[in-house]
């Protein structure tokens, strides 16, 4: 039976005043069809988060975060985002008739914008925010002073200001963990590193209850561009530095330490790795899923699956293993990166008579991962 994301809060709580939603969560959970048979991999399974409402796992963090709005009496909320979170929030405040306010970085993809301002967001660009590890750090600190002194919500999907939101995330957790109890691997995009937080208490809660037969390792990929909680793994650190970001795959430059040490820590303690790609490789993994797969993600959407990839030829997974990518943004997110894919591919202008010389059995080749050794 399906537990909604506002059954999960009303427990949580101890309330069913209010409920909020816009039919998130129960996302499917489908076998890879091509890539993981071609590779030798049987159990390689895809979590369809960008079939959510708005296009992204975000809602799952927001429908509990408009809730607690609506049980506070506010009207207002402030919120940052490099584009899913916002365009989140853009629907749920319009649904429930409150105002939301976004500020957004340099680089966030027109797609998301357009549809924020379509639910009728007020945005803001900020300049360096989202790429300066200070400038980033100064816009949440001056939020957070705003919010406070004005009576609005400051949402930003992260345990560390929003933690009642993030509860929602770990129902992903569970809808994995009741799918496939016998699971070995989850591989997860990370900005700020709360999705793998969330994804850790989830799957830890389970654990604990014996719905899970053990903890699965858990692997952090990240554009090389941006990589703090990757960098920090592989030195041994306890604590996320910050960095100067220097990527494309905007839903993942996230430049200091927002929940990366949450995560860093949840890496370690269920034996997972960190794994950084260059944008290209992250590019290449979009094209995968679309062409292979069927499934039609955004280039953060498809981090996952380029760390799997990676970890298939490293050896750090085995081929009779349970894995799980997870697909957190769909492609209309991010339409640059789509026409990227597609202008390989030319639309040509043909005469009617020109139907029977064509030869219809060429094209539809398997993508390549740069530097892939074959994989």
């Amino acid at each position: 039976m399906r537990t909604s994301i506002w059954q999960r809060y009303a427990e949580w709580v101890g309330s069913e005043n209010r409920v909020v939603s816009l039919g998130e969560g129960d996302t499917p959970l489908v076998r890879s069809q091509r890539i993981g048979p071609r590779l030798g991999f049987e159990r390689l399974f895809f979590k369809l988060e960008h079939l959510n409402p708005t296009g992204s796992f975000k809602d799952r963090f927001v429908a509990l975060e408009i809730a607690r709005m609506l049980e506070e009496g506010q009207q207002v909320c402030l919120a940052t985002s490099s584009g899913n979170t916002g365009s989140a929030l853009a629907a749920y405040a319009a649904r429930y008739g409150r105002r939301c306010v976004i500020f957004v970085n340099e680089q966030t993809p027109e797609a998301k914008l357009s549809q924020m301002l379509a639910h009728g967001a007020q945005l803001y660009r900020v300049r360096h925010f989202g790429l300066s590890a200070g400038a980033t750090h100064e816009v949440f600190e001056r939020l957070q002073q705003l919010a406070v002194e004005r009576h609005y919500r400051l949402i930003v999907s992260a345990f560390r200001y929003s933690p009642e939101g993030m509860a929602g995330v770990k129902t992903l957790a569970y809808e994995i963990a009741e799918a496939l109890p016998q699971l070995d691997h989850v591989f997860v995009p990370v900005g700020g590193g709360g999705l793998l937080a969330a994804i850790d208490q989830g799957l830890q809660e389970w654990v604990r209850i014996g719905r899970l037969a053990r903890m699965p390792r858990l692997h952090a990929v990240q554009p090389w561009g941006c990589a703090p909680v990757v960098q920090a793994w592989r030195r041994g650190e306890t604590h996320v530095s910050p960095v100067d970001a220097q990527t494309e795959i905007s839903g993942l430059a996230v430049p200091f330490d927002i929940d990366g040490s949450r995560a860093l820590a949840a890496i370690r303690t269920s034996g997972g790795a960190g794994w950084a790609l260059s944008d290209e490789q992250i590019w290449a993994a979009q094209a995968m899923l679309s062409r292979e797969e069927g499934i039609y993600a955004e280039p953060a959407g498809a981090a996952a699956l380029a760390g799997f990839l990676a970890a298939a030829r490293e050896g750090a997974v085995d081929s009779a293993e349970t894995i799980v990518c997870l697909v957190t943004g769909h492609g209309f997110k991010d339409l640059a990166a789509v026409r990227r894919i597609a202008a390989s591919s030319p639309v040509p202008l043909i005469e009617p008579g020109a139907l029977f010389d064509l030869s219809l059995e060429e094209g539809g080749g398997r993508c390549v991962i740069p530097n892939s050794r074959q994989l």
